[in-house]
């Protein structure tokens, strides 16, 4: 997915809705709440320090201690998490806190461990999860919670908590990826060479549970657009009673090869990469099924006898074991993405599937983490946007709906933890407002929904495996994330990290100009609600006009108009106490608005969400204290394309642009992902040609700034470079800043620094230079 990996967030819960302006251009009716002529509300009390580019980026974190990798042991006795250093918030070392004193102490000092250079293979996956940073990224606690796999460099360790030793595990020559314990802790599994291994932790006796793997041929390894698009980062599963792992097995050989150039600042690296662009061939998938007690590999058959749909072209998005060890599931996709089946499958009949579920639409199935198999009944919970907006379903095992147990004209986000004992599903949900994320429950045999979480903001509950006691991950606008323990109704037990912003907090000495924004709504031409936030410049005169900078992602699976806290709004704050309006909204085609929303989209990108955008520069232009000729549009990824649509589209309503890494032309990205909004390229020709940026170059005037990682493999660098091209055939002044070495996520200090002091002059040049 070509998400705006520099993250959003957004703010308060006042919204007013005012009297409809008639707009003469769009014809829009617009609703929004009552902008104030007074000085924008503050977030936090401190200081009024002036917050420079290189604080933003600089350690300590202005957020606080973050902790991330939150879990809680399986007896539920600690907490553990990984923090960063105080002078490097970059370099994680594993924490822990004792829940019955609420007492944190460092558990495992990261320097104990090897650190070698990174295996290509994993430093691509670490991409594709959105991984950054070094030291201990991440850990599995064993089943008696009296010891940790901890990953690192290639190596695996055992950490003993009985004597806090650390064990490096004897896992043979080569680079293990993908290490996990399983699920009773007797084992230790990992890919290496394209091939599963598993270490038996009694006898230290390793096995290689495949061996044909090499070349083209991939077992237990999730394929590129499986980690980029389906959020399914492994190829493999443990049986729940460990008698056997279900795995994958990959034959890229029709997928084409390209050689893709990471440019470096001292050289060129010309990478091979298999990557499956729109239309082209995709890898064949197998299911296989491997036995520990003897290494039997057995496969599955994929679709059931009777169905007439034998294309080896699919999808294989999920794969999960049933609690009794006997039964695989696997949710089958068609290539376009219309068709979602979930398919059931006995151990001692792999070859007879039978099929559950199936979702359809006209547009696109999306995805989800949400099937649950419970243990106490034969009953399964699914996730479906069937009715509209994605809700929580009950079925029996033979396929047919027990019960609905979720309903109504908001959107679930996740299915978090199920209590079969106590009879109670929680789940995160946008019941309240689009703008939170917050934690309800409702009876496993279906009834009234609760809330359960408390403060208004995004709520990310982690919960403990056998009880209802969870972590709760919170933040909001006013609020850099915290950590707290929670009971079953939501009850605060204790702290893990408060993170107040109090005296000696990184931020309190910026926290006194921090801004909220203010929320609104507008109507889009076809009458829904568009979601907005706006930042004030600190100081405010009602009687000033200021220029604007409207921030933009614009695509699925993302929303900017959140109350939340996202490091990502440090420059938006930086912009503020520099004189701009910031402007963000939510166009047709975002995420957590139901299917009517986002489907807009469906065979023609590019369209609906630039003209949402200029309904809001349209709201813009209404505000007295807005100076209306000079507006910018900033994003990244797909907010990157925005930006070109954008200006290229509409440039009586940009002045400017910037665009980072950009997707240009939807035939350079991955099938998965274009394919579902685009269909195949041989079926929507027109509709990829008009979503494309390169029709439109012609109308570029004046005023844009593109700027793109040279070692992009995700959005490759082609897609800016086809851009300058085409705009130096047209003549056409422009900029361009690129960077070496970097990938789509522009990490780093100096490389962050850098860009944002380049955009900050750019903008400073083109809204201010004629004031």
């Amino acid at each position: 997915m070509i998400k705006n990996r520099l993250t959003w967030f957004p703010a308060c819960s006042l919204k007013v809705r005012a009297v409809p302006l008639l707009i003469a251009s769009q014809m829009a009716m617009i609703s929004t709440a009552m902008i104030s002529t007074t000085t924008p509300a503050l977030a936090m009390e401190g200081g009024k320090l002036p917050l420079t580019i290189e604080r933003m980026n600089a350690s300590p974190a202005l957020a606080g201690t973050s902790p991330r990798g939150l879990k809680l042991s399986p007896d539920g006795l600690r907490v553990t998490y990984l923090a960063g250093r105080k002078d490097n918030q970059s370099f994680y070392d594993l924490w822990q806190m004792d829940v019955k004193s609420g007492e944190s102490s460092l558990l495992l000092n990261a320097d104990k461990l090897a650190t070698n250079e990174l295996s290509d293979e994993e430093k691509a996956r670490r991409e594709r999860q959105r991984i950054y940073g070094e030291g201990i990224m991440e850990y599995f606690w064993a089943d008696d919670s009296q010891a940790l796999l901890i990953p690192a460099s290639g190596n695996l360790y055992y950490f003993s908590l009985v004597d806090n030793s650390v064990t490096q595990l004897p896992i043979g020559e080569g680079f293990a990826t993908d290490a996990r314990l399983s699920p009773k802790g007797h084992f230790v599994s990992f890919v290496r060479d394209q091939n599963l291994y598993v270490l038996d932790l009694a006898t230290k006796k390793l096995q290689a549970m495949t061996t044909d793997g090499g070349g083209a041929i991939k077992n237990a390894m999730a394929e590129f657009v499986a980690q980029e698009e389906m959020d399914r980062m492994t190829g493999y599963w443990w049986a729940p009673d460990e008698s056997a792992i279900a795995f994958t097995r990959i034959d890229e050989s029709a997928v084409e090869q390209v050689t893709r150039n990471e440019i470096y600042a001292d050289g060129i690296k010309l990478t091979e990469q298999r990557y499956p662009a729109a239309g082209k061939n995709n890898v064949d998938i197998a299911l296989g099924v491997v036995t520990l007690k003897d290494k039997a590999i057995n496969w599955v058959s994929l679709r059931e006898e009777n169905s007439k749909d034998k294309s080896k072209d699919i999808y294989l998005p999920r794969v999960d074991w049933l609690p009794d060890s006997k039964h695989l599931s696997f949710q089958w996709q068609s290539r376009d993405q219309h068709q979602l089946d979930l398919q059931l499958v006995a151990l001692d009949a792999l070859t007879k599937p039978k099929t559950l579920v199936k979702e359809r639409s006209d547009a696109w199935v999306n995805l989800n983490n949400d099937l649950h198999f419970l243990k106490q009944q034969s009953a399964f919970i699914w996730a479906s946007e069937r009715d509209g907006f994605n809700h929580l379903y009950l079925f029996d095992l033979k396929g047919k709906l027990k019960t609905q147990l979720t309903k109504g004209e908001w959107a679930v986000d996740e299915l978090e933890y199920i209590d079969e004992t106590a009879g109670w599903v929680y789940f995160t949900g946008r019941k309240d407002t689009p703008i939170e994320k917050q934690l309800y429950r409702v009876p496993l045999a279906g009834g009234k929904v609760e809330r359960v979480s408390k403060q208004a903001g995004m709520h990310n509950p982690v919960f403990a495996d056998n009880q209802s006691v969870y972590l709760d991950y919170f933040n909001s606008l006013s609020q850099p994330p915290q950590i707290s323990l929670h009971g079953d109704e939501g009850q605060q037990l204790a702290w893990v990290e408060q993170n107040a912003v109090k005296q000696g907090h990184p931020l309190y000495d910026y926290a006194g100009l921090w801004q909220i924004p203010e929320f609104g709504e507008l109507k889009a031409e076809d009458g829904q609600v568009l979601q907005t936030r706006l930042f004030k410049p600190v100081p405010f005169d009602a009687s000033k006009k200021y220029p604007v900078v409207v921030r933009v992602y614009g695509g699925p699976h993302a929303q900017l108009v959140t109350n939340s806290w996202s490091e990502q709004d440090y420059f938006t704050q930086y912009l503020v106490q520099q004189g701009y309006v910031v402007f963000q909204l939510d166009n047709r085609g975002s995420a957590h608005r139901g299917t009517q929303f986002e489907q807009v989209i469906y065979r023609h990108l590019g369209e609906a969400e630039v003209n949402d955008q200029k309904v809001g520069v349209d709201y813009l232009r209404s505000l007295p204290f807005v100076d209306a000729d000079n507006v910018a549009i900033y994003g990244h990824s797909y907010g990157g394309y925005m930006a070109l649509m954008s200006l290229f589209k509409a440039p009586d309503y940009f002045k400017a642009a910037i665009s980072g890494a950009p997707v240009t032309d939807w035939r350079l990205y991955d099938t998965h992902y274009t394919e579902r909004y685009l269909g195949h390229p041989e079926g929507n020709e027109k509709g990829y040609e008009a979503s494309s940026v390169f029709p439109y170059v012609k109308n570029y005037q004046a005023g844009l700034l593109m700027y793109h990682g040279m070692a992009d493999d995700n959005v490759l660098f082609e897609n800016s470079t086809r851009v300058y091209k085409a705009l130096q055939d047209e003549g056409k002044l422009f900029q361009m800043i690129d960077y070496p070495g970097s990938k789509h996520s522009m990490r780093g200090e100096k490389v962050r620094n850098h860009l944002y002091r380049s955009l900050a002059d750019f903008l400073d040049r083109q809204l201010k230079s004629a004031k």
